[in-house]
């Protein structure tokens, strides 16, 4: 069985990925390691960064994952400041700057990049997005962060209506997590 680990703090993130190499022969483990997140224009300058920290101090098979939440009306806010701006705002303060934009566009787009690295070996990006709408009210007692605010295109309920497995079929991370565990089955 291949053991990777998987760099996060966050507990949801990892019970997704769990349970999407639970299929595979493939045992993912949580370390929490912390890296600094660069301030950057893109996730995958994020995820990069953060994966060169890490490599310095850690010599096994690992991979870590940024996400954002990148919403039109307000001009692909809070993107790579999700994760502060949902500490600071959450939902309820994102949806309270939805309700003053005079432009009422309520589409978004969830992003993830995956940076995988194994000692020796080059450092890979996987990307996933999922693209949907923003809920005009939190809906929803499953996942975290922005989960309860969005509505996946072609859906009606939220991911935080959903269930990991089902969540997993549509969302950024599960799309990411589907082409590194590609990238393990193609070697």
């Amino acid at each position: 069985m291949k053991t990777v680990y998987f760099v996060t703090g966050n507990k949801g993130k990892f019970l997704e990925a769990k349970k999407k190499f639970s299929e595979f022969d493939i045992q993912v483990i949580q370390k929490n390691l912390g890296y600094p997140e660069v301030q950057a224009d893109n996730l995958e300058e994020v995820a990069l960064f953060g994966a060169e920290y890490i490599q310095k101090r850690f010599n096994k098979p690992f991979f870590l994952e940024d996400a954002g939440l990148f919403i039109d009306s307000l001009n692909g806010f809070p993107g790579v400041y999700s994760a502060y701006v949902f500490y600071k705002i959450g939902c309820s303060g994102i949806l309270k700057l939805m309700d003053e934009m005079e432009n009422k566009n309520r589409k978004a787009c969830f992003r993830s990049a995956i940076a995988f690295k194994e000692p020796n070996r080059n450092l890979e990006i996987f990307i996933g997005e999922t693209y949907g709408n923003i809920s005009k009210k939190p809906i929803g007692k499953h996942g975290f962060g922005y989960d309860p605010i969005f509505i996946p295109d072609k859906e009606t309920k939220t991911f935080a209506q959903m269930e990991t497995v089902e969540k997993n079929l549509f969302s950024h991370r599960g799309k990411s997590l589907n082409k590194l565990i590609d990238f393990f089955k193609n070697r």
